[in-house]
C-alpha cells in the first residue's frame, strides 16, 4: 500500500519594512576638507559615503589591482590624515572624523 506524502506549502509572512538607523540619518557638518568633495550642506552619514564614492569613481582613485584600496588625490589626502593609500574600511574611520 502507497502512503501519500503530504506536502505543506509555506505562507510568507508579511516582512516588515526595514527601518534607517537614526544614527546614519542624522545630519551632519563636514569640515572644510571634507565639503570639497561633498558639499557645505548638512548630510546624512550615508550621504556623504555615497557622494565621496562618486568622487573616487569619477576620479579613478581606486588601485586597479587591489579594488579595496583607495589613492588619495590632492584633495583627499587630508581628509585620509596624509595617507596616500587608505583601504574602503579605514575610509570611513577617517571620514567620521570629519562630519560634527
Amino acid at each position: 500500500m502507497a502512503t501519500k506524502k503530504t506536502t505543506k506549502k509555506k505562507t510568507a509572512g508579511k516582512k516588515s519594512k526595514r527601518k534607517p538607523n537614526a544614527a546614519f540619518m542624522k545630519p551632519l557638518t563636514p569640515s572644510a576638507a571634507l565639503a570639497k568633495v561633498v558639499g557645505t550642506k548638512t548630510l546624512p552619514r550615508t550621504e556623504v559615503v555615497k557622494k565621496l564614492w562618486a568622487y573616487i569613481r569619477k576620479n579613478d582613485l581606486q588601485d586597479p589591482k587591489n579594488r579595496r584600496n583607495i589613492r588619495a588625490d590632492a584633495v583627499l589626502k587630508p581628509i585620509f590624515s596624509g595617507k596616500a593609500v587608505v583601504s574602503m574600511f579605514e575610509m570611513t574611520k577617517h571620514v567620521s572624523k570629519h562630519l560634527k
